[in-house]
């Protein structure tokens, strides 16, 4: 009975709390989301069961988790916390990202640009709240919708608050289907949602070529702190438009992205540990994120209505809503709204414009946040 009773002292159950019980719960419900309503599974397969692995408690003296120096768990979350994976994913993102439908319609980078206000104004807010600027800036950017850039100021500016930011990050990432089209509806008219876009110019090879290039150096002189994000997603999508390096390019998009996001995704849900997430700062991050989401996407809706007070060619203001970058998802909600209304309206291609322009625009946000608070 005695060698009995300390086996169960080493066992998990001895030592579980109820802060662990609610992380593997909700570990299970990313999970249960992620299989039966198909919410971004790529990235919620990988964090719940992240989460459920970082909450089972370790034996003392057991190096085991991510913040155990030495332990396995601890060099997968150094990319994480180094910032490595988030230019890693963006190499892919820009090896698989055809910007031919902003460079055919220039104007629509706005929208991308506009839909950045709910960054900042939460930056704002959570100045208010009484976080220190660092942890505001890196809080604000979960109104980009991006988790890698998340994730990159984050392990920047406020380690200490990584873990609640990537996992409300990549949770208002798979909750785009369900947080944007009220707020569209809301802010639209159905006159307005039923206003068609003459189909995007073809763009020729040498424009697709040359942009990245191009656009990497203006982008950059503006926001040196974005060299690194933005660096390797035009390079991805260099790799990709140069026509001579496809085979790196099908890597980058392919196999390495794919290995990138299982080791973020698991790493970052592996920190979720109860005694360090389930905090008040962490619930205030998801409700300044969800804030931040909400105007960001408000943002592009309402300067689309905007600027179509002095277009001739009307813009359907459902594409600003694709200005956050969540890429592909917010430009596929935009189509799903607008078909609703009207079955032959195709604005797929239109809100590809914005969405690619938002990523752009939120890597830059975060160089101009990262410069500006260091």
């Amino acid at each position: 009975m005695e060698i009995l009773k300390d086996f169960f002292y080493t066992t998990g159950f001895a030592t579980l709390t109820l802060g662990n019980t609610i992380m593997i719960l909700i570990g299970i419900v990313f999970i249960f989301l992620a299989i039966t309503k198909d919410y971004e599974p790529l990235l919620l397969v990988p964090i719940g069961m992240g989460a459920i692995v970082g909450n089972i408690p370790m034996a003392a003296g057991m190096s085991l988790s991510v913040y155990d120096e030495g332990s396995v768990l601890s060099y997968l979350y150094f990319g994480v916390s180094a910032g490595v994976y988030p230019p890693l994913i963006f190499l892919g993102i820009g090896a698989m990202t055809d910007f031919s439908t902003m460079l055919s319609n220039p104007k629509l980078v706005l929208l991308g640009a506009a839909a950045q206000i709910g960054v900042f104004l939460t930056f704002f807010g959570a100045l208010w709240l009484g976080f220190q600027p660092t942890q505001a800036g890196a809080i604000g950017i979960i109104g980009g919708a991006d988790g890698p850039t998340a994730i990159f100021l984050a392990s920047k500016l406020a380690p200490d608050l990584l873990g609640a930011i990537a996992i409300a990050a990549y949770s208002y990432m798979a909750l785009v289907p369900v947080i944007q089209p009220p707020i569209m509806k809301l802010l639209t008219s159905r006159e307005e949602r039923l206003i068609r876009m003459k189909p995007p110019r073809k763009v020729s090879k040498r424009e697709k070529m040359i942009f990245p290039v191009a656009a990497f150096l203006i982008s950059t002189m503006i926001a040196p702190g974005a060299v690194v994000l933005l660096g390797m997603l035009f390079f991805g999508n260099l790799l990709k438009e140069s026509l001579v390096t496809e085979r790196l390019a099908q890597t980058a998009r392919t196999a390495m992205i794919d290995v990138v996001t299982i080791l973020l995704g698991f790493a970052v849900g592996a920190s979720t540990q109860a005694d360090t997430f389930l905090t008040q700062n962490s619930l205030q991050i998801f409700g300044l994120g969800a804030l931040s989401f909400a105007i960001a996407t408000a943002g592009g809706v309402l300067f689309a209505k905007f600027m179509n007070l002095f277009l001739t060619e009307k813009i359907n203001p459902l594409v600003g809503a694709a200005g956050v970058s969540a890429v592909p998802d917010s430009a596929r909600v935009v189509q799903m709204v607008g078909q609703q209304e009207d079955p032959h309206n195709f604005l797929l291609m239109h809100a590809m414009a914005p969405n690619v322009a938002g990523v752009v625009g939120s890597a830059i946000a975060a160089g101009v946040l990262w410069s500006v608070l260091t």
